[in-house]
C-alpha cells in the first residue's frame, strides 16, 4: 500500500493473523510463520495482556524472561505518563491535559489492555470539548471493538457518533464512520445496509486504518451482488470508475462482477469457486460463508430463471456447465426454502417459473394491514366505551 494513502491499524493486521492461526484452511507452515509474526507484535508493542491469553490458549508458549521484560516496560511508561499527566494538571492548560490523558488511553490501546483502555478514553472525554476530538475517540473505541469483534461495544460507539454529529461535526469525520458502520452491517449479515453504505463511501475513503482500499471496494462489490437489482448493479457497481480502477487487482472478483451481469454463468462459477477461499479466509466475511453462498446462488438462479417461462433442466445445466442431478438437487432446495419461485417436472424435465403477482400481492398486502388496523379500531373503542 502506498504511503500517502495511510496505514491500517496495526491491532487490526494482527487481529487478521490471529484469526488465520486458528483458521482449519491455513496450512502448517504458514501458521509457524503466522505465529513468529504475533510472537514478535506482541513482544514490540508490550502486549501482556494479549500475551498471557494467547499462552493460555495454547497459541504461543510462554517465556517468563519475556513476560517479565514487558511487565517491566509497562510499568516504566505507566509511571511517565501519570507524572505527565500529574504534571499538565499543575502547571499547564486544559490543552496539554487533555493531551496526557489521551497519551494514556493510547498506551492501553496498545498493549492491549481494553478494559484500562475504555476507562482512560471516558477521562480523556471529560477532559474534551471539540465535537471532532470527541469522535476520534469514539473511532478508537470501535477500533478496539473490531479487534476482537465485540459488536455490542461496536453498535453503542456508531449510536453515539450519531449523537456527536447532532451537536456538529465535519464531513470527513462523518464519512470515515459510514465505513465503520458499513463494516460493521457486513460483520453482522447485514448485508443490504452495508452495501448502501460502502457505496456512498466509494468517492470518499480515507480509513485505510481498517483495510486498503482494494479491501474495501472487495467488500462493496461482494455485498453489492446479492442485494441490488440489475439495473442499480450497473449504475453503482458494474459501471463505478472508481470499482473499475482497483476491481483488476482483486483475482477472479471482475469476472466474478462481470459474468453475472452478463448472463455469462459458466465463468461465473468458475469466478466463483476462485473466491470461495478469500471469503472463508477474510475474518468479517469467514462466519456467514454459507450464507453467503447460499444467497449468491439464489441470485444467478433467479437471474437465469426469470428469463423464461419454462426451461429444460438439460438447458439450464448446460449453461451453468454442471450435471443435471445437481440442479435438480440445487433448485429443489431453494424452492422448499422459498427462496426461488418455480417448479419442477421431473417427467417432463422442465422447470416451470410460478413468479408471483405483484399485484396479488400488494391486494394481499392492504387485506391483511386493513385487518390489523380494524383490530386496533376496536380494541380502541373498547377503551373508550370503559
Amino acid at each position: 500500500m502506498d504511503s500517502e494513502e495511510g496505514t491500517q491499524q496495526p491491532q487490526l493486521v494482527l487481529a487478521h493473523k490471529l484469526f488465520l492461526l486458528t483458521h482449519s484452511d491455513v496450512n502448517d507452515l504458514d501458521k509457524v510463520r503466522l505465529r513468529e509474526e504475533v510472537l514478535e507484535a506482541v513482544v514490540s508493542n508490550d502486549m501482556v495482556p494479549l500475551y498471557e491469553t494467547l499462552v493460555s490458549n495454547g497459541v504461543l508458549s510462554l517465556d517468563q524472561k519475556v513476560l517479565d521484560s514487558m511487565r517491566a516496560k509497562n510499568s516504566d511508561e505507566l509511571k511517565k505518563l501519570d507524572e505527565k499527566i500529574a504534571d499538565a494538571e499543575e502547571n499547564l492548560g486544559e490543552s496539554e491535559v487533555r493531551e496526557a490523558h489521551l497519551a494514556k488511553s493510547l498506551f492501553f490501546i496498545r498493549i492491549g489492555d481494553k478494559e484500562k483502555a475504555l476507562e482512560q478514553l471516558k477521562v480523556t472525554e471529560s477532559k474534551t470539548v471539540a465535537v471532532g476530538q470527541k469522535m476520534d475517540l469514539v473511532f478508537y473505541t470501535l477500533q478496539m471493538g473490531l479487534f476482537d469483534l465485540d459488536f455490542d461495544l461496536i453498535s453503542k460507539s456508531i449510536d453515539k457518533a450519531k449523537k456527536l454529529f447532532e451537536e456538529g461535526g465535519d464531513w470527513e469525520r462523518k464519512n470515515r464512520l459510514k465505513v465503520y458502520e458499513g463494516l460493521f452491517c457486513m460483520s453482522t449479515r447485514n448485508f443490504k445496509k452495508a452495501a448502501d453504505l460502502f457505496l456512498d463511501s466509494i468517492s470518499t475513503f480515507t480509513t485505510y486504518e481498517l483495510f486498503p482500499y482494494d479491501t474495501f471496494i472487495f467488500y462493496t462489490v461482494l455485498t453489492s451482488i446479492i442485494t441490488l437489482d440489475r439495473v442499480s448493479l450497473k449504475q453503482k457497481v458494474v459501471d463505478a470508475p472508481e470499482i473499475l480502477t482497483v476491481i483488476g487487482k482483486i483475482p477472479f472478483l471482475s469476472e466474478f462482477m462481470n459474468s453475472l451481469y452478463e448472463c455469462q454463468y459458466k465463468s461465473f462459477f468458475s469466478a466463483f469457486a476462485g473466491l470461495t477461499e478469500h471469503i472463508k479466509l477474510d475474518r468479517y466475511l469467514q462466519p456467514h460463508f454459507r450464507y453467503y453462498m447460499r444467497e449468491v446462488r439464489t441470485v444467478v438462479y433467479s437471474q437465469f430463471l426469470e428469463s423464461y417461462k419454462s426451461v429444460t433442466i438439460e438447458a439450464m445445466a448446460k449453461a451453468f456447465g454442471v450435471s443435471e442431478d445437481f440442479i435438480d438437487l440445487e433448485l429443489s432446495r431453494f424452492i422448499a426454502a422459498g427462496k426461488l419461485h418455480c417448479k419442477i417436472d421431473k417427467v417432463a424435465g422442465v422447470l416451470e417459473t410460478n413468479r408471483p403477482d405483484a399485484k396479488n400481492a400488494l391486494y394481499q398486502a392492504t387485506i391483511k394491514q386493513g385487518d390489523f388496523l380494524l383490530n386496533r379500531i376496536q380494541k380502541l373503542s373498547r377503551v373508550i366505551d370503559l
